[in-house]
């Protein structure tokens, strides 16, 4: 997105493009085929979905052709890993890709080892808490249930009266790929009915795609992880600029 005349508008390809993308399983292939992919446009040309789709059907509602739908469906597909992980801003990562980001991005911590070290808030803790399960010989597990994030902030203990910054937190946490977005859904009132627009469901990753897939690459230098994230974005995209780079991906360990 961009700016013009103090109006925020929409990149994208016209619809007789041939390289257009038209659906989201052709997204889903695109991230797969590049590795990991911002859904909005940044520093980097050509480095986002938001570039190679139309810019007609945004925020229209319409499952088929609305990009902004397309993210919940690719979510709850599990096809990929959706969530805040470029600059703070949403994108998505194949499952081929996300090890290298988790390493890189956790500097080869579990949550866990992270809170020990003294290198993770109390309001972290208190979301991981309520997102991961430990048995009396330690193993760690995962709640069945899944939580609405309004419910999560709830349960962790933010409010007017609690803890403060429960988006910031949670983005930090999606930043350190400790948390990923699975699912979209709308709340339900008392009369079982749903309304409002639809909420974001947050679970470890290892929760969806096993600990030894996501951690497979902890025994990698976490720099290194980082050379081949960046490497990638300059294969896939030569005109970018390291700088641009740091920006998206963040710095080199």
């Amino acid at each position: 997105m961009y700016v013009e005349d103090g109006v925020w508008m929409i990149k994208g390809m016209s619809w007789d493009d041939p390289y257009r993308i038209r659906t989201w399983e052709e997204l889903v292939s695109w991230v797969k085929e590049v590795g990991f992919l911002p859904l909005f446009s940044n520093e980097v040309e050509g480095f986002s979905a938001e570039e190679h789709v139309s810019q007609d059907f945004w925020w229209t509602g319409d499952r088929e052709q609305d990009p902004w739908e397309w993210r919940e469906i690719i979510a709850a597909s599990r096809e990929v890993a959706y969530g805040k992980f470029f600059g703070q801003r949403a994108g998505f990562i194949s499952i081929d890709w996300l090890p290298y980001f988790a390493n890189y991005r956790r500097s080869g911590y579990d949550f866990d080892s992270r809170w020990e070290d003294g290198l993770a808030s109390r309001r972290e803790k208190k979301i991981m808490d309520i997102l991961t399960q430990r048995d009396e010989d330690g193993e760690i597990s995962y709640p069945d249930e899944q939580i609405l994030s309004t419910e999560l902030k709830k349960k962790a203990g933010f409010g007017k009266e609690g803890e403060k910054n429960f988006p910031g937190t949670i983005t930090g946490l999606q930043m350190q790929t400790y948390l990923v977005i699975t699912d979209f859904r709308r709340r339900v009132n008392k009369r079982g009915e749903e309304y409002g627009m639809p909420v974001s469901i947050l679970q470890p990753p290892e929760a969806i795609w096993g600990y030894e897939k996501v951690t497979a690459a902890y025994s990698e230098d976490p720099a290194v992880s980082w050379q081949r994230i960046a490497d990638q974005v300059k294969q896939e995209f030569p005109g970018a600029a390291e700088a641009d780079i740091v920006k998206l991906i963040g710095k080199r360990p």
